[in-house]
């Protein structure tokens, strides 16, 4: 056999030892020519630009220290609600008169009827200083018919609650066909309950007398009317009453009223009072007569019956003379 040779190739370039395969075909094959032209150096190079820096977050800004002006601070002595004051005129009772129609005398010795009346109040005091919504504090005096004594019990326990230390006692004259307080107590009267209510830029507190028995004020009845009931049934009364009450927990209001199966307003007031006194004359009231009353007083959630003109005494006790306190 003939001995093989290589055969030389055109463009064919020295294999090196140790010569990849890729690199040896290449170099045996001349595949150097098939690869793409490489760029010229010399050409001018693009400016390089940076990258767009992604936007920054927006700055919380920091809160600056403001200055707060100093808030007055309550008094603890003031209540919430400004204290309403009575700014009426000032009378003087006229003790005789008062003696004559059979008043407690606030000057005089304890008698029977002022330990009777002690007794009276002191259960509706209980009463009102146990409620915690403050209606109790308004009672209702009244009776069923005209002559019960309704004015005299009304009076005699309002002088009875006013010797108390820390009360203020309110006797409203509610009766204003036959406003009678005025005419008993022995002073003359002017302007009154009726005229607040018939005109709410009259401010109720300025029509209340002060007398000179201490802690007592009494607001006449005022202009007379034929549509009291009227007035009585308007929301006016209860912003009235709520005013003549403002700021004064210690206050107590008493209400000498028409009689119940006579004339209407005392159902009305009945309304807006937390406890109803309801006196009975011994020698006259009948018993239907006080049911068919505290019917029409039933919106009063508490009522008491005063019995009137009588010396009987269940239990059998009796007031006398003591040594000391007058007879």
């Amino acid at each position: 056999m003939s001995e093989q040779s290589r055969i030389p190739l055109n463009n064919a370039r020295p294999v090196e030892a140790g010569s990849s395969l890729f690199e040896r075909a290449s170099g045996a094959f001349g595949l150097d020519a098939l690869k793409p032209v490489a760029p010229p150096r010399d050409l001018p190079r693009a400016p390089v630009q940076d990258a767009p820096k992604p936007p920054a977050p927006p700055r919380t800004p920091i809160a600056q220290e403001q200055t707060v002006p100093d808030r007055p601070t309550p008094s603890p002595t003031q209540p919430q609600h400004g204290r309403v004051g009575f700014s009426g005129s000032s009378v003087r009772l006229d003790r005789d008169r008062m003696r004559e129609n059979g008043m407690i005398d606030p000057d005089g010795p304890v008698t029977a009827l002022l330990e009777e009346f002690r007794i009276v109040k002191r259960d509706l005091l209980g009463d009102a200083r146990k409620s915690e919504s403050g209606l109790a504090r308004r009672i209702l005096v009244c009776s069923p018919h005209p002559g019960e004594g309704k004015t005299y019990c009304s009076i005699n326990l309002a002088i009875s609650m006013a010797a108390e230390r820390d009360i203020e006692v309110l006797l409203v004259d509610a009766d204003f066909a036959n406003p009678s307080v005025p005419r008993v107590l022995g002073f003359d009267a002017g302007r009154g309950f009726m005229d607040a209510l018939a005109d709410p830029s009259i401010a109720p507190e300025s029509l209340v007398v002060s007398t000179d028995i201490r802690g007592l004020f009494i607001l006449p009845a005022g202009r007379s009317t034929t549509n009291d009931a009227e007035y009585i049934a308007s929301a006016r009364t209860g912003e009235l009453l709520d005013r003549l009450t403002q700021g004064a927990p210690n206050r107590v209001l008493i209400f000498d009223t028409p009689p119940a199966l006579a004339a209407s307003p005392a159902a009305e007031l009945a309304k807006h009072v937390g406890q109803a006194l309801l006196v009975a004359r011994a020698d006259m009231t009948g018993q239907s007569s006080l049911e068919d009353a505290c019917q029409l007083l039933s919106a009063c959630p508490e009522i008491k019956l005063l019995l009137n003109a009588t010396q009987f005494s269940p239990s059998g006790r009796t007031f006398g003379a003591y040594e000391g306190y007058g007879s």
